[in-house]
């Protein structure tokens, strides 16, 4: 197993003691979740489970992965076509759809959110904006060793003084012979410190919309990969900055025309969201199953807590919520499928899916007492990795806004 060949250990003695739980079943999760899928999605879902039981049940919040040990794993992901899942057939994918793309993420995040955060940098915010925006030639270039794994993927937009209004970015694109000079910084770039390839979104004129898009080759002189941030969650997911000093990109690394990347940028934005909308159903699955497995083997007064009304009510809420993320995601996919997905949408799926998230967290933490506060089970990282989604690709108050003006129609 991968894990194994990294010389990857875990800390967590609680995921060792009921890992037989884990393997043999995903309890209530499974249960429900694989009825509402059509054959071809099960067998996609059912493959997917056993890699990740195989290669993510032992990774861990005290864990970290280097850049080698992490591209072994995006490697092996690469071989079962994880990467390439909504890619055309033309381009060398799967050609399935955003419903199943949605699936692959649910279940990498119960397994591991952070790897399932860099699988959506990877898999949607850079692969598939490549296949939506390049020319035949450049998507050549390209998609080939994003889709094995052996490159891995990263999208640039958010700077140290630009994050909800992406559109006010300074880093700027000068133009000189035979392409552009780069000078100015990124930041809080997921999968940043270690991609090979990166979409940066920069400035070819003062007009607000004067973006373009362009496509780095990394390593290249004058970029510089930070070293990962150190945060709250998400610790196995390498965030950091790009410092771009005069760093030259050549006309063919160059998306579109001048002044593309404004709409190249909302385009992709939407189904960012979609994607990582199933990120926090995979945190509440794994909060849900915590809860009620510990429940049940919890003694308290002579029976299990989960005999207990109070118990009980944490466990329907989180049910109840979960499901009702899920239906909305399957549909916004089903949407998405036909063109049909609009930005309000797309931002009230993850504001619905993030927000419980972080409540299916906080009781799993309650229901578990001083060992939900406790390290040595995965509650408080259930926490820390589902607050990352209230926050990243637009706060949740920004999504508010998105779907309030949408439907009062107002600019």
């Amino acid at each position: 197993m991968y894990l194994k060949q990294a010389g990857i250990t875990t800390s967590a003695s609680w995921v060792k003691q009921h890992l037989p739980h884990f393997n043999a079943c995903v309890s209530i999760f499974a249960m429900d979740f694989f009825t509402q899928l059509n054959d071809d999605s099960k067998l996609l879902a059912e493959t997917i489970k056993q890699f990740c039981v195989s290669e993510l049940m032992l990774i861990d919040s005290q864990t970290t992965l280097d850049p080698v040990s992490f591209k072994r794993l995006w490697q092996a992901m690469g071989q079962m076509g994880l990467h390439a899942i909504t890619l055309s057939s033309d381009d060398g994918g799967l050609g399935l759809t955003e419903k199943d793309h949605a699936i692959a993420m649910l279940l990498i995040s119960y397994y591991s959110a952070s790897i399932g955060l860099s699988y959506a940098a990877h898999s949607n915010l850079c692969m598939t904006q490549i296949a939506r925006i390049c020319t035949p030639s450049q998507k050549a270039r390209w998609l080939p060793k994003l889709i094995t794994g052996e490159h891995i993927g990263a999208l640039a937009i958010s700077e140290p003084n630009s994050g909800s209004d992406a559109k006010s970015m300074r880093l700027m694109a000068e133009k000189v012979s035979g392409g552009y000079l780069l000078t100015g910084e990124k930041m809080w770039i997921t999968n940043g410190p270690i991609a090979d390839i990166i979409i940066v979104y920069a400035r070819t004129s003062s007009c607000r919309n004067g973006l373009t898009t362009f496509i780095i080759e990394a390593p290249t002189p004058g970029l510089i990969q930070g070293k990962p941030i150190s945060k709250m969650g998400m610790t196995l997911s390498p965030t950091g900055s790009l410092v771009f000093n005069r760093c030259f990109v050549p006309d063919v690394n160059r998306v579109g025309e001048l002044g593309d990347g404004a709409d190249h940028l909302l385009l992709g934005l939407d189904y960012e969201r979609l994607l990582l909308a199933a990120g926090p159903l995979g945190i509440q699955s794994a909060c849900l199953d915590l809860i009620q497995h510990y429940s049940m083997t919890r003694q308290q007064f002579g029976r299990p807590i989960a005999k207990y009304q109070l118990i009980q009510s944490k466990i329907a809420d989180i049910y109840t919520r979960f499901h009702a993320g899920l239906s909305y995601l399957l549909h916004a996919c089903d949407q998405a499928q036909t063109g049909q997905l609009t930005q309000a949408m797309a931002a009230s799926t993850i504001l619905l899916t993030s927000e419980h998230a972080t409540q299916a967290a906080l009781e799993a933490i309650q229901v578990l007492g001083g060992n939900g506060y406790s390290t040595e089970y995965p509650a408080e990282r259930y926490l820390r990795d589902a607050k990352l989604y209230e926050i990243g690709a637009g706060t949740n108050e920004i999504r508010r806004i998105i779907i309030a003006k949408a439907l009062t129609k107002t600019q």
